[in-house]
This record gives C-alpha cells, sequence and structure tokens, in this order.
C-alpha cells in the first residue's frame, strides 16, 4: 500500500498541479485576466489559459438587493379581465345573447342570461373555464366557483385556491423573465430565489445603481399594438400617452398583436432623425396579425402600448407585412437599450412591486473580504502550528496535504464560477479543520499500531487501511447534512453548503491519496527505523 510507481505520482501531482492552477485567476482582477490574455503570443491557444475565477457574493464586493412582491390587486384584475374576455367568447360562439352585458366584480364576472334555451348552451361551456388545480394542497378543486340563479343570473368568480395558484404561477415564470432579463444585460451570477409565496427576492453583485435596476425589473413590459379610437365613448380605455405628456387618449380594447409574438428587438437609430428607437421582429403568427391590422386600418393610428402607456402612435401610411418594425418615442440610448431587454427577455405575467431595497457598498464588501482573510489566516496557522508540534515530520506532510486542499477547493469554484460569500469563507475556515482531522485519525492509528509492537511499515500501512472506513463514514455523514443544507436552503446558506462539499471531495483527495504518497516518498528514501512523532 506504501509503493507509489512514477505512473501514479506523475498522475497524482498532475491532478493537483491542474487544481491549482484552476484557482490563479481568482486572485487577479476582470481587467488584469483580459490583459494577461491579450499579451499572450497568438501561437499559444487561449483555450488552455484557465479563465473562468470565483464569483464575489453582494456580500463581498457590494451590489444591490431588491424583493418584489406580485400585486394581488391588478393579478387579480387582470385575471378578472381575462374571465371576462373569455366568457363574450363563449357566448358569441353559442350566438347567446347577454341581458345588460357582463358584469365585472371584484374577483369575478356575472352574466344575466334569460333565455332558458340559451342558458343550457351556454352553461356546459362556461363551465369548462374552471381548469382543476394541479396542487395536493387543492387536489379537487377548481379556479372558479359557477353559480346560477333562477332568474337566469350566472356568476363566475375565482375561488382562493385559483387565486393562489395563479400566484404561484407568476412567481415562477417571473423568475425565468428576471433571470434573462439580468442574462441579456451581461450581469454575472445574479442571486433570483423565491421568497415565501408571492416574493422574489433578487440580489446582484457589483450593481451600484439600483434604481436602473428596479426599473428593470419592475417593468412588466407588456407590449399591445392596438387602435387610437375616435372618441372616448363605446368599447375603449383611456390610457395616458407619452407623446401628449401625460393626456389621456381613447385606445380600442381590441389587441392587434402583442410582445408575445416577437422573436427579437434591438436599439437602433432612426435614419431620418438619429434618435433612439427600437426595432423587432414578429414571428410568423405575429407578422400574420400585424400585416392583417395594418392593411385593415390604413391612415388610422396605431396606438404602441407598454405598460398601459401609449409610448407611440404613428400613422399607418401603408401595410406592414414584412413582420418588423419600429418602436419610437423620445427615447434616451439607455431607455431604448433597456426596453430592447425587457422585450428580449419577455413580459412579467404579473405587475411586480418592490417592497424592499438595498444596497452594499463595495467599502462593506472590502472589509468583510478583510475580516474572512483574517479568520482564515489565522485558522490555518494555528492549524500548521497544532499538526507541526504534534506530529513532527508527519505534521509537515499533513500541512502541505492542507494547503493543496484549500487551493483545490478555489480551483473547483473557479471552473464551476461559484459564488463566494462570507458563509462560503466560513466554510472553507471549517474544512480546514476536518481535513486535517482525516490526517489526526491515521496518525493516532499508526501510533497505536506501533505501541501494539507492529514493525514500521506495518504501523503505517494499517494506519491507512484501518483508519480509511472512519475517513469515510465521518465524511459521508458530513456531506449528507450538507446536501440536506444545499436542496433545503437558500442564498448564502446554499453558498455555505456548496463550499462544504467541494471541501469534503478534496479532503479524501489530499488526506489519503497525496498524504499517503509523500509518506512512501519518506519511507523510501529517509529509511526510517520508527514513526517521527
Amino acid at each position: 500500500m506504501l509503493r507509489f510507481s512514477k505512473s501514479k505520482i506523475i498522475g497524482t501531482l498532475a491532478v493537483i498541479l491542474v487544481g491549482l492552477s484552476l484557482a490563479i485567476p481568482s486572485f487577479f482582477s476582470p481587467e488584469q485576466r483580459k490583459g494577461f490574455m491579450a499579451s499572450l503570443p497568438s501561437f499559444i491557444p487561449h483555450w488552455i489559459i484557465p479563465q473562468r475565477a470565483i464569483v464575489l457574493g453582494l456580500d463581498l464586493q457590494g451590489g444591490s438587493q431588491l424583493l418584489l412582491e406580485v400585486d394581488q390587486n391588478e393579478l387579480t384584475g387582470s385575471m378578472v379581465k381575462g374571465l371576462r374576455d373569455d366568457v363574450r367568447r363563449v357566448l358569441q360562439q353559442e350566438q347567446v345573447r347577454a341581458d345588460g352585458g357582463i358584469q365585472i366584480q371584484r374577483r369575478g364576472v356575472q352574466v344575466r342570461i334569460g333565455d332558458a334555451a340559451g342558458r343550457a348552451k351556454a352553461l356546459p361551456k362556461l363551465r369548462e373555464l374552471s381548469q382543476p388545480i394541479q396542487s395536493l394542497a387543492a387536489a379537487g378543486t377548481g379556479t372558479l366557483d359557477i353559480k346560477e340563479q333562477p332568474d337566469g343570473l350566472i356568476t363566475l368568480t375565482y375561488t382562493d385556491a385559483g387565486i393562489t395558484d395563479r400566484t404561484r404561477r407568476a412567481v415562477s415564470q417571473g423568475i425565468e423573465v428576471i433571470r434573462r432579463r439580468l442574462d441579456s444585460t451581461g450581469t454575472t451570477e445574479p442571486s433570483i430565489q423565491q421568497q415565501g409565496a408571492d416574493r422574489i427576492l433578487v440580489q446582484v453583485p457589483g450593481e451600484q445603481n439600483p434604481e436602473r435596476l428596479e426599473k428593470l425589473l419592475g417593468s412588466t413590459a407588456k407590449l399591445e399594438f392596438r387602435m387610437l379610437a375616435d372618441s372616448p365613448s363605446g368599447d375603449v380605455d383611456l390610457i395616458p400617452s407619452k407623446e401628449e405628456k401625460g393626456q389621456k387618449v381613447p385606445v380600442e380594447r381590441r389587441v392587434m398583436a402583442d410582445g408575445g409574438d416577437l422573436t427579437d428587438a434591438q436599439p437602433a437609430f432612426d435614419p431620418q432623425t438619429h434618435e433612439p428607437m427600437v426595432s423587432f421582429k414578429f414571428n410568423l403568427r405575429g407578422a400574420q396579425r400585424f400585416g392583417q391590422a395594418t392593411s385593415e386600418n390604413v391612415g388610422r393610428r396605431m396606438g404602441i402600448v407598454l405598460d398601459n402607456e401609449v409610448v407611440s402612435a404613428p400613422v399607418i401610411r401603408t401595410a406592414i407585412t414584412g413582420g418588423s418594425g419600429q418602436i419610437t418615442g423620445n427615447f434616451t440610448v439607455q431607455q431604448a437599450n433597456d426596453l430592447s431587454v425587457l422585450l428580449r427577455a419577455g413580459a412579467l405575467p404579473a405587475k411586480f412591486t418592490v417592497v424592499e431595497r438595498r444596497v452594499v457598498g463595495p467599502g462593506l464588501g472590502k472589509d468583510s473580504i478583510e475580516a474572512g482573510k483574517h479568520a482564515t489566516l489565522f485558522a490555518g496557522i494555528f492549524v500548521v502550528i497544532f499538526m507541526f508540534a504534534t506530529y513532527g515530520t508527519f505534521g509537515f506532510f499533513a500541512n502541505i496535504a492542507l494547503a493543496v486542499h484549500v487551493g483545490l477547493i478555489l480551483g473547483l469554484m473557479s471552473v464551476l464560477e461559484a459564488t463566494m460569500t462570507l458563509p462560503g469563507i466560513a466554510g472553507i475556515v471549517l474544512t480546514i479543520g476536518t481535513a486535517v482531522d482525516s490526517n489526526v485519525l491515521i496518525y493516532e492509528r499508526m501510533r497505536e499500531e506501533s505501541r501494539a509492537g507492529r514493525s514500521l511499515v506495518s504501523a503505517l500501512q494499517a494506519g491507512f487501511d484501518r483508519a480509511f472506513a472512519t475517513i469515510i463514514d465521518s465524511n459521508s455523514t458530513m456531506a449528507i447534512a450538507a446536501l440536506i443544507l444545499f436542496f433545503m436552503g437558500s442564498g448564502p446558506v446554499k453558498g455555505f453548503a456548496v463550499v462544504f462539499i467541494l471541501g469534503i471531495l478534496t479532503t479524501v483527495i489530499t488526506a489519503v491519496t497525496l498524504t499517503r504518497m509523500m509518506i512512501a516518498l519518506w519511507y523510501k528514501y529517509a529509511k526510517p527505523k520508527t514513526l517521527p512523532f
């Protein structure tokens, strides 16, 4: 067991050198890394040079944190309006007339169908609007409570379970949309997590402009193309106009096309006025709808409605059948860029309001880094002194393995581009103690075997063989706890778990393989007669 072939030694050293080299980029700034890559000779392929680095978390490099909450009133109102449109569609398909139209209530709609035959035709279709809820807590329930009265009044009301289910889905969809928006801006390693039933926690390290971040994430980016109406009466909405400085203009409720059919949106400049604008492209379905709408309304003004505001209302000069267009509206360059990001990422499924805003300055992050460095340094120094004083030469071997252990953790975190937080630094400090614990088990077992009268080589081999099972058991129990923290925790807790899991993996490599190799080489060349401790 103490015999190491040359190929095994070379393989072990190669793995260690590669792991340590992966950690090197994390000790330099992004600018320094870019400058180094630019200075490389052309004949050296860039892919062989490690470039990935550990990302510092919000508590280390500063940044912005927003807590977003679903606007329940706006979400319920949107659901009710959608229900009204669905009821109108059902009545039109079944050719049933509603007495007095469709009335909107706080959580639903009501419609009166006096004709019994018409009511018998429409009611089964209306009941189909209630969808089953896919949830264990609300199994067997539907999204709508539908009641019929003898006088023909039919009431459709959203249930509590239906609103809760819609809120849950809005949060899940909102997380994905927010992630796409942040990825489009080039933000590195944002943390986006669900908090409770109706909230999303967003942490963006390095972002020192919370106002822009709030505007980027708080906007629903709901884009609609609707025709301007000739008068404020009838089936129209009065919507503020950006071009007319907040004055409300009548806009038809019928949506000709919407942002859901966009395939691309890019900032550009108007070739005539040289003002920033946003150019967009539709998919096939959107191009057909947009082309038909512009063909049927030549000479009229089409309102481009973004988040319930008419940002532009151009006159349709000719049919637009190419599936592309432009959005103008006195934008700045930054506004045009942000709007294109919003449209590319898609609209949020509901309105989210900011209920908490926090900015961590880079100064606080610098203090945290220094405190973490000092804690890690002091922990390492005390462990090194203890191991060397207690086990002599073998303690020196354990200290070398400990240094490699920490380097491998940093290398693995660099490859994964994991986020380093204060709890992550605490995890590294903790793994320093647990790493040498494996060496202590091996060395104490060697000491016991030597006292029992075994020869030196037999004691060395027994120390590794008999302690190995204990090392595996202890690290396995810690790994289980770390995995539970990873899957059940969030934010800093998950960051701590990641570092701890990586530390457990590298412990087995350094405390067993590397230490065994160093002791084998020591025994081969020093030819000792007794243990050095």
